[in-house]
C-alpha cells in the first residue's frame, strides 16, 4: 500500500445529503509509521481511526482524512506536518507512534494553531511543563503505561527486576515510569538502540544477573525480535517476564506463540473488555479486517482518536475555525470508549483505569491475552502538576 493514501481515504460522503454546517469537509493530517518493522503500528491507527467514520464524517461532519508515512524519522514528521498545515491549510492532526517524531513534529503544529490528539505517543515533558492547549493524548502518558507494569510486578510478588528500553525519549519514560512504581530492587537496567535486531549481549547480560523478573519495553518488530531471542536463550522459561501492552501486542504475541503464554503484561485495554463500546469496536474490527488480522492496542487507540474527534466536530456543528470552542468539546470527551472508564486530567492526558492481563491458552489452544485483574483505578499522570495552561 502506497504510503500516501491521501486519495484513497478521501472518504466524503459523496452522493449522500451532507450536513448543513459543513460546506466543505474537515481535514484531518494522520502522520504515522507505515514502513518497515514498526509499520503495522500506523497501520493499525490508521484502520482503527477509519473504523470510527460512518460514511466519511465524523460526529455527522464530512472529513477528509490525509495519511502520510513518517518512516520513523522525526524531520520526515515534521515536514509532513508543515506540509500539511501550508499547502493544506490542515487543522487537526493525530498519529505519530513514536515519540521522538512527536518531539519534532507537535510543537510546530500545536504553536501554529493546529490540535493534535495523539493516538499513542506521549513523551513526559510535554505532559508536564511544555504542555500546551492544543494537545491531548488520548492511549496514557508515556510513564503511565509502565507504571502500569510496576504495578504488576508488585502484584506478583517480584523482589528483582533487570530492565530494558530503546534509548530514546519513550523508552525513558518506560524505565522511569516502572521504577516510580516497582518495590523491588534493580537489577541491571540497559537501553538499547531503537533499530536494534540483535539482543545476544543483553541476553547474555540478564542471565549473568539472574534477576526474579525481567520487565522490558520494545514495541513492533524490536518485540518480535527480543521475545524470539529470549526464548532462544533459553530464558523465558527461567526467568519470568512483565511487560507494558506495547511490547506483547496481538502481532508480536502470533509471532511468538506459545512461547509467550504465562508473560503477565500491564495494560489500559483488552480486546476481552465486557462492554457495549468494546464489543462494537472488536465486531467492526473483525468485520472489517477479518479474523486473521489481529486487533492490536494501536487500532483501538486510532478508534477513539476518531470518536473524540466526532464528539468535538457534532457539538460544535464542524466548525474548527472557534478554536474555544473546539477545545472545550475536545475537553468534554463526550464519546463511550472502549476502555471503560476515561477522561481527561487537567494537562489534558488520560485518567483511567490500569489492568494485568497473563497469556493463556485460548479456547482453541492459541494465546491470547487474558485480563485478569484491576490493578489501580482513575489513575492520572505524574506531571499533570507540572502543567500550566
Amino acid at each position: 500500500m502506497k504510503t500516501s493514501l491521501r486519495a484513497a481515504l478521501m472518504l466524503t460522503a459523496l452522493g449522500a445529503a451532507l450536513p448543513a454546517f459543513a460546506a466543505d469537509p474537515v481535514k484531518i493530517g494522520m502522520i504515522t509509521t507505515l514502513s518497515g518493522p514498526a509499520g503495522y503500528l500506523g497501520a493499525d491507527i490508521r484502520d482503527g481511526f477509519a473504523l470510527a467514520m460512518k460514511d466519511g464524517t465524523l460526529g455527522g461532519v464530512p472529513v477528509e482524512l490525509m495519511v502520510e508515512d513518517d518512516a520513523l524519522k522525526p524531520g520526515q514528521g515534521r515536514q509532513i506536518a508543515e506540509r500539511f498545515m501550508t499547502n493544506e491549510d490542515v487543522k487537526l492532526f493525530t498519529g505519530i507512534v513514536f515519540s521522538n517524531v512527536a518531539g519534532a513534529t507537535v510543537p510546530d503544529i500545536v504553536d501554529n494553531g493546529g490540535f493534535y490528539v495523539s493516538a499513542n505517543a506521549a513523551p513526559s515533558n510535554m505532559a508536564g511543563e511544555e504542555c500546551h492547549e492544543n494537545y491531548f493524548a488520548i492511549a496514557w502518558q508515556n510513564d503511565s503505561l509502565h507504571e502500569s507494569g510496576g504495578l504488576v510486578a508488585n502484584e506478583l510478588g517480584y523482589e528483582n527486576a533487570f530492565i530494558l528500553a530503546p534509548n530514546y525519549q519513550a523508552g525513558k519514560d518506560a524505565l522511569t515510569g516502572f521504577k516510580r512504581t516497582f518495590k523491588g530492587e534493580i537489577a541491571g537496567e540497559i537501553y538499547t538502540r531503537l533499530d536494534q535486531t540483535d539482543f545476544a549481549a543483553e541476553m547474555a547480560q540478564i542471565r549473568a544477573a539472574n534477576p526474579a523478573m525481567v520487565y522490558q519495553f520494545h514495541p513492533g518488530g524490536l518485540g518480535i525480535a527480543f521475545m524470539r531471542q529470549y526464548q532462544q536463550a533459553g530464558l523465558l522459561g527461567t526467568i519470568p517476564m512483565v511487560v507494558s501492552e506495547p511490547s506483547l501486542d496481538a502481532v508480536i504475541l502470533k509471532a511468538v506463540g506459545d512461547a509467550a503464554l504465562g508473560i503477565n503484561v500491564g495494560s489500559h485495554w483488552n480486546a476481552d473488555f465486557d462492554n457495549e463500546a468494546n464489543k462494537t469496536f472488536v465486531a467492526a474490527w473483525e468485520q472489517a479486517y477479518g479474523a486473521d488480522r489481529p486487533i492490536t492496542t494501536y487500532a483501538e487507540q486510532g478508534y477513539e482518536v476518531g470518536l473524540l474527534y466526532a464528539s468535538a466536530l457534532e457539538a460544535t456543528g464542524g466548525d474548527i475555525a472557534d478554536e474555544d470552542a473546539f477545545r472545550e468539546a475536545l475537553r468534554a470527551a463526550d464519546f463511550a470508549s472502549p476502555r471503560g472508564n476515561f477522561s481527561f486530567g487537567p494537562n489534558q492526558h488520560p485518567v483511567e483505569d490500569w489492568f494485568a492481563l497473563e497469556v493463556v491458552a485460548g479456547p482453541d489452544g492459541t494465546p491470547m491475552l487474558q485480563t485478569k485483574s484491576k490493578v489501580v483505578e482513575n489513575y492520572g499522570d505524574f506531571y499533570s502538576e507540572d502543567c500550566q495552561m
